[in-house]
């Protein structure tokens, strides 16, 4: 039985926190292993005399173990807010951590080891090597991590089978469908066993058999340990996700457990 209530709420940037603290619950976020934690985080970009206030003033707890949608209109903050929990931008103010690590505080070379080891990314246009096979994409992060090739083959092979994509490990990624490309991207960013997906519209260029297929490969990938992130236009795909927050002008305006 959940521990956690379930409702739907509505707040503004001042009560943020109280809200975000009571939808994960004392009790819950006492079993949660690991947690995103994202305290007053505003991003501003300068253009000359002009800022554009693209986050303002974000507080959110993020437990693992959860596949959560974050949505909102183009320009809302969604794909900024993507950048600064994958360690690629920094805040202008506030502070995320994870496991009370603090990611706005990394070094550059702390911050390559944070992207290569606890993150996977899966995009909207899926960035696969046309010209390599399924296999030697899959293969791209452990060569980075200096995995031996001789304990590459069957982590491969293994990841593989999990997306149904065994029998194409030879074919080159130009001969296959939309699907099996995005599933072909999905075991690239399992591979290394990431403690976070970030998937930017995963189903952008799927058609409604492939994109169900993939928020199903999704699902499966929550674990206890591992959180999904997803961003996306689709509401559809949004609420088969665990939880919904809303981003609109930069800030939250709802946060949503489904």
């Amino acid at each position: 039985m959940s521990l956690v209530q379930k409702p739907t709420k509505k707040y503004n940037n001042k009560s943020a926190q109280l809200i975000s603290d009571k939808l994960c619950g004392e009790i819950y976020r006492k079993k949660i292993k690991h947690m995103f934690k994202i305290e007053n985080i505003s991003k501003d970009f300068k253009d000359g005399s002009n800022v554009c206030h693209a986050l303002k003033n974000i507080n959110l707890d993020i437990p693992f173990g959860q596949l959560v949608a974050i949505v909102g209109k183009s320009g809302s903050g969604k794909s900024t807010l993507f950048n600064l929990l994958g360690g690629i931008d920094t805040p202008t103010e506030g502070k995320i951590t994870l496991d009370d690590i603090s990611v706005s505080e990394m070094t550059e070379e702390q911050l390559c080891e944070y992207r290569s080891k606890k993150l996977g990314y899966i995009f909207q246009s899926f960035y696969i090597e046309g010209t390599y096979t399924v296999y030697q994409n899959i293969e791209v992060p452990l060569i980075i991590s200096n995995i031996r090739k001789k304990d590459r083959d069957s982590k491969i092979r293994a990841i593989a089978k999990a997306v149904g994509l065994e029998e194409k490990l030879n074919t080159r990624c130009s001969k296959l469908s939309g699907g099996e490309k995005q599933r072909t991207a999905i075991a690239r960013a399992l591979i290394t066993e990431p403690s976070v997906i970030l998937a930017d519209e995963p189903c952008g260029n799927l058609d409604e058999a492939n994109r169900k297929e993939i928020m199903s490969l999704l699902r499966s990938c929550v674990q206890e340990d591992r959180l999904v992130l997803l961003i996306t236009h689709s509401n559809e795909d949004a609420m088969l996700c665990d939880r919904i927050i809303t981003l609109c002008d930069g800030s939250v305006v709802k946060d949503e457990i489904l």
